[in-house]
């Protein structure tokens, strides 16, 4: 994230208003006096498996963990604490450290956390008082280290608007999520059968820490969603009524002020909807700050939907006479017919090459079933089946992905991506088996069921895999070292090539290094080189083409 001299003038002028708003913001809290702050003791097992009376933590084979809470919010907020407080206090250093490395001025940080503040100085207005209520109850097992950014309770509050200011500023979060659902016709089964890789990214270690929530709340309906340590919103889950919720991100300005996150609304919906009518009621009724496609999938219905949210305008995307929908970053829905800031998106982005791609590989496909979603939502390369380089945002599969899912809403059945990215096991969950007969049965084996698993994809043990892995390190080095103004070697440089080298950026930043050494000659043929690949959006293409013409002058 680079911030520019005039964002902190206006950080300032910020500071200098009158700070009532803030004040109340930072001091309010939610009543917890109606509710039993009663919980069991977590009993250790072993490493990775923590009880709590019917509550339970534990990790299985594939690496994620598998996590079960009952009972009132604020009991929901302290087990889930008491059982996760090592993955939360990981998951807020690692979101945390990352920040700084991203503003490495004290300055700046105190400034910036002066901005959030303000920033942030409405949202406990537009979020349900129960989920502050978990929150608060989340927030007596978080970490200490960061008692200058703010008390443990207001930390996670913020947290829970990272996706949508991430998504919003485009620089410190990647978000190009893509989603599909097909059904009746186009499936073995008739059943619906939805799809969906989330491209969430705040650094490796972020995505490390799965966790694939199990949530049997005292109101509402019981549900599963795929978080991290100290996330109760909801970015991709299935309840027990068989509705499903995912979020993509849609092209947003800047928001003034935030409101309520899109987390907070899926959880809502998740909680208290069993069809698209009801989920469309819930997300009308709260005020976002950012633009975002909510795909909604629906047993009862048997058919998905796409509720398109924005804090100017609100549609609904269905089609009727057909048995699929597909959706990525951009809206499709009547009331964004005329959007300028859709429209651009559209055009500019790599938004519309990723839905174009998932109509492409679902009309391969008569009728597909759960391992033909999956090869879907792992396939990196582009249209025609045309290799675009690995990393590319223009792939479903951009090899970076915080996790997969293929979820069957009318057999209640899931199945989550493991580690690296969406290419390790896809374990199969079963909502019906889970819920049945909690009472007075921890877990302390995995509650998963192996049969069901999708194997991983063979691409994690080849060459191109390794080499794709070597590239990322090294290309964050070459960024740097360009940004830094520092030498690099031409073997370097050759290697960085060699190890993606269908990929545009490669030779972009090859092209740039040579360009700041003045070594004209080479930055040309670097830069016609990309121009050559498929390069990601157009602002990226303009800003070779920029480029090359600045050489020839």
């Amino acid at each position: 994230m680079k911030f520019s001299k005039r964002f902190f003038v206006f950080i300032i002028f910020i500071i200098s208003l009158n700070s009532c708003g803030v004040s109340k913001s930072i001091h309010n809290r939610p009543d917890i006096s109606g509710y039993n702050a009663t919980i069991p003791e977590k009993i250790k097992i072993n490493d990775s498996t923590f009880v709590a009376g019917n509550n339970f933590l534990l990790k299985n084979k594939q690496g994620q963990w598998e996590l079960y809470v009952e009972g009132n919010p604020l009991q929901i907020g302290k087990i889930t604490g008491s059982l996760t407080q090592d993955l939360m206090q990981k998951q807020e250093a690692i979101f945390f450290n990352k920040v700084e490395d991203l503003v490495p001025s004290k300055t700046q940080q105190y400034l910036l956390r002066k901005f959030l503040a303000w920033y942030n100085r409405k949202m406990y207005l537009h979020i349900p008082e129960e989920y502050k209520t978990e929150i608060f109850g989340l927030s007596q097992f978080s970490s200490s280290s960061f008692s200058e950014i703010g008390e443990p309770y207001l930390r996670l509050l913020y947290l829970h608007g990272a996706h949508d200011i991430g998504h919003a500023m485009q620089d410190l979060m990647l978000v190009g999520c893509s989603a599909f659902a097909v059904w009746g016709n186009k499936t073995v089964d008739g059943e619906l059968l939805i799809g969906r890789n989330f491209d969430f990214y705040a650094g490796d270690d972020f995505a490390k820490e799965k966790i694939i929530a199990f949530v049997n709340p005292s109101e509402g309906h019981k549900f599963m969603s795929v978080t991290w340590g100290g996330m109760i919103g909801v970015v991709s889950g299935m309840n027990d009524q068989g509705l499903t919720v995912t979020i993509n991100a849609g092209k947003s300005e800047i928001p003034l002020v935030a409101k309520t996150p899109i987390s907070i609304v899926t959880r809502e919906i998740l909680q208290y909807a069993s069809t698209i009518e009801e989920a469309v009621a819930i997300a009308k009724k709260r005020e976002v700050f950012v633009s975002e496609a909510i795909f909604v999938g629906s047993a009862k219905d048997k058919k998905a939907a796409i509720i398109e949210v924005a804090p100017d305008n609100f549609g609904v995307y269905e089609i009727e006479n057909t048995e699929e929908l597909i959706c990525s970053n951009h809206f499709q829905s009547e009331a964004y017919k005329n959007d300028e800031r859709n429209l651009k998106w559209i055009a500019e982005s790599h938004s519309m090459y990723r839905f174009e791609r998932m109509e492409e590989l679902i009309s391969d496909e008569d009728k597909m079933n759960v391992p033909d979603a999956v090869e879907i939502l792992r396939n990196k390369n582009g249209l025609n089946n045309k290799e675009i380089g690995f990393g590319n945002e223009k792939a479903l599969n951009q090899l970076l992905a915080h996790h997969g899912i293929v979820f069957k809403p009318e057999s209640r059945k899931v199945w989550v991506s493991s580690n690296p990215y969406q290419l390790g096991e896809f374990v199969e969950y079963d909502l019906n088996a889970i819920f049945k007969n909690r009472e007075g049965n921890p877990a302390t084996k995995t509650i998963s069921n192996s049969r069901g698993n999708i194997a991983e994809d063979p691409f994690v043990h080849s060459k191109a895999y390794k080499d794709y892995e070597a590239y990322r390190i090294l290309e964050r080095k070459v960024e740097a070292a360009i940004e830094n103004k520092e030498t690099i070697s031409a073997a370097t440089l050759a290697v960085l090539q060699q190890k993606n080298p269908e990929y545009w950026k490669a030779y972009y930043l090859i092209g740039r290094y040579y360009f700041e050494k003045k070594y004209d000659a080479a930055a040309k043929k670097a830069f016609e080189t990309a121009l050559t690949k498929e390069i990601t959006t157009v602002p990226d293409k303009e800003q070779i083409e920029k480029y090359l013409q600045k050489l020839k002058k």
